[in-house]
């Protein structure tokens, strides 16, 4: 076949436009437009429309859900250390039966059961005692939550992957026992943004007594656009870390500094046909400037009653600490932040390997009156029926004995409970084995726990997807159900 050398082109194959104005020009106007509405319709079905009309140029503007959400908001409140699920929520009469003894060998494999022979069985540290109408068992380490029994969705089957603190805490958080993947935050701020342009989607209140066994890429951003990564936030006068320009720096010279950043960053954006992380770093800028007003206006209670302050335990020795970040956490969503993450421990935290009754005693006395004055306080403002309370670590523990009064690490069993977005309340769903060590019946995976949150606040776990490195990645992987089951 030869080849055009005298630099004409070949007629076009294509049939001339139809003059503006005349029948053909509408005809081709009006199919044009049935084919993009087609086209959008099956983008929708596949749950790709949503992801593609995300907003680089203010990348936080709130976003419509897919469909009708239960919930607009999240407070997540992380017991870091991995809480026992036997002691607290799940109670096991066969424990107090069979304590002293050794975990018969019918419960499972050797290999899950470490030091069998030299770990006895532990009964529960407190009893449980029958709470509410609904008569849920909560332990008596809990009493202020117990009072509110009523309000818990209690799901006993949960279950991961890991047995160690840092990959747990990464799969609880990211969906993945690998660092580096986006957290749980991150896909909510990017599905859905914020409703307050003067604060982070996704902010995150770490325990003040030091950090996370995993450190913050528990609450980053992955391969998302850095914009979604969580921001930390601190109570007192300095809630956000380097916010603040130094004093010598005046309000006007600032705005001058940033309006001349700005110019300079909308020519380059101009000359190179736009870029999405140039212009997410540009929203950046402008939302730290409006942040050093809306930030210290969030963490300051001068406008809070007594009996709000008491209600969290604020003035008390041992609850004024996480009252006071429970309370801020409240104070956050009603000013349209998306997404909070509370936690409760240190390094160690709820890790209770050498003495339980000890160690959940602290943690409890610590944080069960803020939770339950946060709950009373959500129920109260109206703001519960359409904010997603979760409550939970990154694993329980085990029912056979630890050093003697301790327990170790337990991925294969343990409980979340969820209140809020109308979720069943007073109701406990899936078991673990009668001794508390596996998940044995309607079982929740961490890849199932994350699809039914998404679904809580309205986002398909399947269509929330971002393409990197050549695939459609999501927060559930190739995994997640929807658990219907605990919707009301």
């Amino acid at each position: 076949m030869g080849h055009n050398l005298t630099g004409s082109l070949p007629a076009s194959p294509l049939p001339a436009r139809a003059p503006a104005g005349g029948r053909r020009w509408f005809l081709q106007q009006a199919g044009g437009g049935l084919g993009m509405v087609a086209l959008a319709s099956l983008l929708d079905q596949d749950g790709r429309l949503h992801a593609a009309t995300h907003d680089t140029a203010h990348p936080l503007a709130p976003k419509p859900p897919h469909f009708a959400p239960r919930a607009k908001r999240v407070i997540y409140l992380f017991m870091h250390g991995g809480p026992s699920h036997v002691d607290l929520l799940d109670p096991k009469p066969e424990l107090i039966r069979c304590a002293g003894q050794p975990l018969p060998e019918s419960i499972g494999p050797v290999a899950t059961r470490r030091k069998v022979a030299h770990n006895p069985l532990l009964p529960p540290v407190a009893p449980f005692q029958p709470r509410g109408k609904s008569g849920l068992p909560v332990s008596e380490l809990l009493p202020h939550i117990g009072e509110l029994a009523d309000e818990l969705c209690v799901l006993r089957g949960c279950h991961g992957d890991s047995v160690n603190h840092p990959q747990s805490v990464y799969q609880m958080n990211t969906g993945s026992i690998l660092m580096g993947r986006p957290s749980l935050g991150s896909w909510v701020s990017y599905g859905l943004g914020t409703e307050n342009e003067s604060l982070p989607a996704f902010l995150v209140l770490p325990d003040p007594g030091g950090g996370v066994k995993g450190g913050p890429p528990a609450w980053g951003n992955g391969y998302l656009p850095a914009t979604y990564q969580g921001t930390t936030l601190r109570p007192g006068a300095t809630p956000i870390v380097d916010l603040r320009p130094q004093p010598s720096i005046g309000a006007g010279e600032q705005q001058g500094t940033l309006d001349f950043i700005r110019a300079l960053n909308r020519r380059h954006a101009s000359e190179r046909g736009g870029d999405g992380e140039l212009e997410a770093r540009i929203a950046a800028y402008e939302l730290a400037f409006r942040m050093q007003a809306a930030a210290p206006a969030a963490v300051d209670f001068a406008d809070e009653t007594a009996s709000t302050l008491a209600l969290y335990g604020i003035g008390e020795k041992e609850t004024d600490e996480f009252g006071r970040r429970c309370l801020l956490a409240r104070r956050l969503i009603e000013r349209g932040v998306r997404f909070v993450q509370l936690y409760s421990g240190d390094t160690n935290g709820w890790d209770a390997h050498e003495n339980v009754a000890k160690n959940h005693g602290i943690y409890c006395q610590r944080t069960d009156k803020p939770v339950a004055g946060l709950l009373r306080d959500l129920r109260a403002r109206g703001l519960l029926d359409e904010t997603l309370v979760i409550w939970g670590g990154e694993f329980g523990r085990m029912p056979m004995s630890e050093q003697t009064k301790g327990r170790d690490h337990n991925p294969w069993g343990y409980t979340v409970w969820l209140a809020g977005a109308r979720v069943r309340g007073g109701f406990a769903y899936g078991a673990t084995d009668p001794f508390g060590l596996r998940a044995v019946e309607d079982k929740v995976h961490v890849h199932d726990l994350h699809a039914t949150i998404l679904h809580l606040l309205g986002l398909d776990h399947e269509g929330l997807t971002f393409h990197h490195n050549g695939r459609d990645e999501r927060l559930t992987d190739v995994a997640g159900r929807v658990v219907k089951e605990i919707l009301a």
